[in-house]
């Protein structure tokens, strides 16, 4: 049983003291094994598609999981930035709590082939 600490202030009730829990050693398999729900998700591969103002780029989405509410233990979606841009805005209107990381840029330097560096290239006649 836990002892009992004098309380700080007279008048509240006495705190209980902490006490360490017990716990298992852990081996090097546990240590290294997949963790009980897995879910990993990874954005990757991007992928420049159309000309001049109808360009966009896309990105591979791939999950993995052994979270047994998912039908599908690994899947692969391509999503443009435009979704991603969607998906932070419903997560922060949806949750308070979540902080969302910011998106990176867009790669617009890469995808403007007249453009290098921070500067628009002139051609001189």
């Amino acid at each position: 049983m836990a002892e009992q600490a004098a309380p700080a202030n007279p008048g509240e009730q006495p705190i209980a003291t902490m006490k360490r829990l017990d716990f298992k050693k852990q081996s090097l398999d546990d240590a290294y094994a997949a963790p009980a729900n897995l879910l990993e998700i990874e954005v990757a591969n991007p992928e420049t598609h159309g000309l001049a103002r109808n360009r966009y780029t896309d990105y591979e989405v791939r999950m993995r999981t052994n979270i047994p509410i998912f039908k599908l233990k690994e899947s692969s979606v391509r999503r443009r930035y435009s979704d991603f841009e969607w998906l932070k805005k419903e997560l922060e209107r949806d949750s308070k709590q979540i902080v969302v990381p910011p998106l990176p840029g867009k790669a617009l330097k890469r995808q403007l082939p007249f453009m290098g560096g921070d500067v628009f290239l002139t051609r001189n006649s």
